[in-house]
Formats: C-alpha cells, sequence, structure tokens
C-alpha cells in the first residue's frame, strides 16, 4: 500500500475519522479531559493495532504472523531479562533474543546471498557444494521492525529502560503502520511514552502535520518520480548513452532516492502527528554536507543512530586507540551496507563510505597534529571557498557511490562508472527529460538552501504554523494554500512509482 496512492488515502482517511470518533465518543461518555480513562486508552490501541496490522496484511498477508512472533518473543525476553537477577542468565536471554530477531532476519534477507557465495567459494576450492536456493518473498519492513525490537531488548539489558507492561503497546510499538515498512527506525524510549498519556484533540498541530504530508507528497510523486525516469533509463541501458546522459542518470538518481525517501519519511510523521504521535526526524539537508561524518548526521538520521548506539560503541567506539576506531568504522559501515540489501553492491557502498570516514579522521588528525606544532596548511582553514568545495566533494563523492546502491550487479555499477568517462554509446539524453528533471534539481537545491538557512529543525517550523492556527483568517489562507498545494501536487505528480526504500 504506496503511501501516495489512492487506496493508502481512503485507508487514512477511514483510520483518521474513526480514530477521533471513538475518543470523541468515549469523551461524550463521560471520560473528562486530559484524565482519559486508561480502559479507553488501551482500546484505541487496540483499535490502531487493527488498522496497522491490516495495512501490514495488505501486502504481506502470511507475514504477520511473522510480525506477531517478534513482538512476543522480545516482549517477553525483555521481561525475564529485567526480572533475573543473574548477569549470566540475563547475558543468555539476550543472547537468545538477538539469535532469533537476527537469525529471522537473516534467513529471509541473506540466505539466497551466503547460499550462493558459500557455494561459489568452495567450488573454488576445488571441492563441490551446493546448498538449496530458496526462492522467498522478503517481509516488507522486516529489517526496520526486526531493529526496533533489537534495540528494546539491548536497553533492558542495559539498565536504560524500564520494559513494557502491557504487550498490545509493544505491539503498537512495532507494528504502528506510519512507519511500518520504511521507517525511520524508532526505539522504544522514544515511542512507548506516548502511549501513557495520549494527546487531546486540540494538542495536535494539524496544520504542521498537513504540511509535512504535503511536502512529502510533493517530494515523491513529483520529483522523485519524474527524475526516476532518466535515473531508471540511464542505469538500463549503461552501454548505449553517452557520457553526458550517464552523468544526469546519476545526479537524477540521488536526487531520486533523497526525495523519495524523505518523502516518505514526512508522510509517516505527518501522518502519525495527526494520530497524535511523534516520530523522529530522519533528514537534515543531507547534499549539504560538509564532509561524511557530518553526511551521516544528516542522512537517514535513525539508522545512523541506531548504528552508533547498538554496534559502533559496544565494538568499542573511539575508546581504545586510532586503529581500532578506524576498524570500528569500517565495520559498522559494511555492515550498514549489507543491512540495505544481500548483494555485494550494498556490501561496497558500505565499505565505500566506511573508507571516507577514515580519510577524513585521518585527514583531521594530521591538521590537528600540525596546529599543535603552529604549522598552517593554506592559511585560515573551511573559509567560504573551501567550504563550498568540501560540500561539493562530498556531494560528488556521495553520488559516485550512490551508482553502487542503484546497479542490480557489480558488473553494471562497474560499467557504468566507465560509461561516465569513456564514451560508450551514442543514446543523448532527450530534451524533454532534461527540462522535466532540471527543474527538480531546482527544487531540491532551493529546498536545501531554504530549509538550512529558516529552519534547522522541525520545532521551529511547527512554531511558525501553530502561531498561525491563532488566527482565523490566517487558519482560512492556510486551508486555501494547502488545498491548491494538493491539486498542484496531483496535476504535476508523474507515473507512480513504489517507494525505494519498501525492498529494505
Amino acid at each position: 500500500m504506496i503511501f501516495s496512492s489512492s487506496i493508502f488515502v481512503q485507508f487514512y482517511l477511514l483510520a483518521f475519522f474513526s480514530f477521533w470518533l471513538v475518543r470523541l465518543l468515549g469523551v461524550n461518555l463521560g471520560n473528562k479531559w486530559p484524565k482519559f480513562d486508561s480502559s479507553a486508552i488501551e482500546f484505541l490501541i487496540v483499535f490502531l493495532i487493527i488498522f496497522s496490522l491490516f495495512f501490514y496484511g495488505f501486502s504481506s498477508t502470511s507475514f504477520v504472523f511473522l510480525l506477531l512472533w517478534i513482538s512476543i518473543f522480545d516482549f517477553i525476553s525483555g521481561k525475564l531479562i529485567f526480572s533475573l537477577k543473574s548477569l549470566a542468565w540475563k547475558r543468555f536471554l539476550l543472547i537468545l533474543s538477538l539469535c532469533n530477531g537476527l537469525g529471522i532476519l537473516g534467513f529471509f534477507k541473506y540466505y539466497g546471498f551466503f547460499a550462493q557465495n558459500y557455494a561459489f567459494f568452495i567450488n573454488q576450492l576445488g571441492f563441490n557444494s551446493y546448498l538449496p536456493i530458496l526462492e522467498m518473498i522478503l517481509p516488507v519492513g522486516i529489517s526496520f521492525y526486526t531493529f526496533q525490537s533489537l534495540s528494546y531488548v539491548i536497553d533492558i539489558y542495559r539498565g536504560e529502560i524500564l520494559p513494557e507492561e502491557k504487550y498490545i503497546h509493544y505491539l503498537l510499538f512495532l507494528s504502528f503502520f506510519p512507519q511500518l515498512v520504511a521507517g525511520p527506525v524508532v526505539t522504544a524510549r522514544e515511542f512507548l511514552p506516548q502511549l501513557q498519556s495520549l494527546r487531546r484533540f486540540s494538542e495536535i498541530p494539524f496544520a504542521f502535520a498537513l504540511f509535512l504530508i504535503l511536502i512529502g507528497a510533493f517530494k515523491k510523486a513529483v520529483l522523485a518520480d519524474h527524475l526516476a525516469v532518466p535515473s531508471d533509463f540511464a542505469f538500463a541501458n549503461v552501454q548505449n548513452l553517452d557520457p553526458s546522459f550517464l552523468w544526469w542518470g546519476m545526479f537524477s538518481y540521488a536526487g531520486q532516492i533523497y526525495c523519495d525517501f524523505s518523502g516518505y519519511t514526512d508522510i509517516a510523521q505527518g501522518t502519525a502527528l495527526m494520530l497524535g504521535f511523534r516520530l523522529p526526524e530522519n533528514f537534515r539537508m543531507p547534499y549539504l554536507s560538509l564532509g561524511f561524518s557530518e553526511f551521516w548526521t544528516r542522512w537517514h538520521i535513525s539508522l545512523s543512530s541506531w548504528l552508533r548506539s547498538y554496534l559502533y560503541i559496544p565494538l568499542g567506539g573511539n575508546r581504545k586507540g586510532n586503529v581500532r576506531t578506524l576498524v570500528n568504522l569500517m565495520i559498522v559501515m559494511l555492515l550498514g551496507g549489507l543491512w540495505h540489501g544481500a548483494n555485494w553492491n550494498f556490501v561496497f557502498w558500505g565499505g565505500g563510505h566506511g573508507l571516507l570516514l577514515i580519510l577524513e579522521r585521518g585527514f583531521r588528525n594530521l591538521k590537528g597534529f600540525l596546529e599543535d606544532r603552529n604549522i598552517c596548511i593554506s592559511g585560515r582553514y573551511a573559509t567560504g571557498f573551501l567550504k563550498i568545495l568540501g560540500i561539493a566533494f562530498t556531494f560528488l563523492a556521495v553520488c559516485f557511490l550512490w551508482i553502487f546502491f542503484r546497479s542490480p550487479d557489480f558488473h553494471v555499477s562497474l560499467c557504468y562508472l566507465q560509461g561516465l568517462f569513456l564514451k560508450n554509446g551514442d543514446i543523448s539524453l532527450p530534451h524533454t527529460w532534461f527540462l522535466s528533471s532540471s527543474w527538480c534539481f531546482f527544487a531540491i537545491v532551493v529546498g536545501h538552501v531554504f530549509g538550512t538557512k529558516f529552519f534547522t529543525d522541525n520545532s521551529r517550523l511547527e512554531g511558525i504554523f501553530s502561531n498561525w492556527e491563532q488566527s482565523t483568517w490566517r487558519t482560512v489562507l492556510l486551508g486555501a494554500l494547502f488545498s491548491l498545494a494538493l491539486v498542484a501536487i496531483v496535476v504535476m505528480s508523474a507515473q507512480s512509482r513504489p517507494f525505494v526504500y519498501f525492498v529494505f
């Protein structure tokens, strides 16, 4: 069920009006705000669970039971880990939970990949080996809700949170439909406290939520789907295109994946907020990053934060010397790449980012070494020109690595890189595609610059909309503007395509 499809709009409107109707009926039956009766809150949570499981089952019916199994297993594991006194037993249950979650994820997502590579490796050694290749459908969103469930158990083991008392609360945490299939990755400490006191209707910033939904729909249905046209053609016809077409296709994919994924996140945040729940920020103008470590604080923030908290720091982080820090960085980025898919391209993509992070850290160490000895490299560091140069270099390197992320296999990736600098074919970019994607690039650049200058975080933007809602005529004006924006999105939309991150 794609967010930009009419079936989702119908589904969400039904969920939204039903949810708030039930709450208003609860008030009229005698429950006083803000002390909403606890049994009524539980009913509303069950209500949202039913809609969430229906949403998940719409595209993956048989895998609803898989989601339920993971939720039951980790809910019980969390309670046992908290109640037991023995550290050995706590550690055993943690390992058991990790094996359950990662085992299920590994079987569905990586079995075929490891089976093929195992057979290839053994055959290269001169032995005969065969592992059956199973044709399996990847459960939608399994990478996201598995990571969320693992973080819950790990946090309890660390003593950072208490176990959730009610299973239905935990099940909603894993199955909440706005972010179920493509994130952001939400931790228990971010979501579960919100179930203790549901927001009143008057507390919902509807104007801001609608803005998020509309801007997300614009990013996806207009920008991303238009940019997908030259991008998809370029990656499907690498050997027949001239270099200018391939360069345009590479930049088009960079814009497509940003608008597609951040657009999904915006819609997820907006739809969740209209039901009274806040989801974490996931993007912050990533293509203006000055360096690769900054890029990963702006791109897919929820995943990079998860990897830092539950992988990088447990490995030792930067506490065990420079060499160990560099090794930890590479391990995290390799596994982060593999998280995206069972393909060597993703491993290379993650490893490429790991290498760039290592080189950046080495450059910073060298700079600090020279500055400590009063040796100046080139005058004042990070002047305006150097900042622009750094942003351009970071963006270009990220774009080159997107080739491996997008290509179906490693051979196509190498052919694409070769075609950027050597003439392989004669097909040039159609003028109409050039025009349609050019204004998309312009919109992305304006959005990045405007967002950086005026909206450094969502709270500031939400405050602006809240002030507007205080005035009746401004509220009417906002409604008119939102209506015009919706019409514009419908008119300007390209052919609908699945969200890129639905496959992860």
